[in-house]
């Protein structure tokens, strides 16, 4: 079995609108991308800051811009495909009732957890809020987003840890902390073995700036001590994205030791061999 769970309908731009984006002919063009690579269960997981119930999360000034679809409406556009239906949902610390809220009146397959903004407004992958300008010390930043990832994971409010070592993404564009990096996943490696919640592998990473699948083989080696399952998504925002570097990621995967993934229906899950 493959999958890809965290995929998006659209690209991450404004004029990229539902009207244009949801539509059976778009749907068709990402299924056959993912009959071409050979993927069984294809699932779309569209960001929270995209829907105006977004901004009962939270009001950022980005998702005031962003957030004008509704969900409702995309949960039964979605409903009528052949996709399982998630989200991603960013996690805001201190507004767990309130993410708890707008995802019990959805019937998800599926919920990714992001964590994207980590110091106020700022972003670790988002250069317009980004984090480094306000604090440009590598260790604090590191600290802070893993420390920040470990309690979104610890909410319970999430079935799949989404690119969970994301604040590398720059790579050297960013300066990076001296320590070894396994000193700052150890908060969210307890809390993935507390929960078993399922961790990413994404390949969105060989294609940012960091060159690097999401997790890295430290991190992976971590969550394997742990027992924790894994899920496999391309994070595409564009057709030819779905699937994109799989078979580098099956023969990682393989390498280190992951032999099934993770698939969901109605959030519940369950393991299949990996294929």
């Amino acid at each position: 079995m493959l999958t890809d769970y965290h995929l998006h309908l659209r690209p991450d731009d404004v004029e990229a609108t539902a009207a244009d984006y949801f539509t059976d002919a778009n749907v068709d063009r990402y299924l056959e991308a993912a009959r071409g690579a050979g993927i069984g269960e294809l699932g779309v997981s569209e960001h929270i800051d995209r829907f105006a119930e977004g901004l009962e999360i939270w009001d950022h000034p980005q998702w005031r811009e962003w957030g004008v679809d509704d969900l409702g409406a995309y949960c039964e556009f979605v409903r009528t495909t052949p996709l399982r239906l998630g989200i991603e949902m960013d996690f805001v610390a201190g507004r767990e009732d309130r993410i708890a809220s707008v995802l019990d009146r959805h019937d998800f397959d599926y919920v990714v957890g992001s964590v994207h903004f980590v110091h106020g407004q700022d972003a670790v992958d988002w250069d317009i809020w980004d984090i480094w300008e306000s604090m440009p010390d590598p260790d604090k930043v590191w600290r802070l987003y893993f420390d920040t990832l470990a309690e979104a994971v610890r909410t319970g409010l999430y079935d799949i840890l989404a690119h969970p070592d994301l604040v590398k993404v720059w790579g050297e564009r960013r300066p990076l902390p001296e320590r070894d990096p396994r000193f700052y996943y150890e908060p969210v490696i307890e809390a993935i073995a507390d929960t078993r919640i399922a961790v990413e592998f994404s390949t969105a990473g060989w294609r940012k700036p960091v060159a690097e699948q999401y997790p890295s083989r430290a991190f992976a080696e971590m969550c394997l001590e742990a027992e924790a399952p894994f899920a496999l998504s391309s994070d595409a925002h564009v057709p030819e994205d779905v699937g994109r570097d799989y078979h580098r990621a099956v023969e990682t995967m393989r390498d280190w030791g992951i032999d099934e993934i993770a698939v969901f229906e109605g959030r519940e899950r369950r393991t299949e061999p990996l294929g």
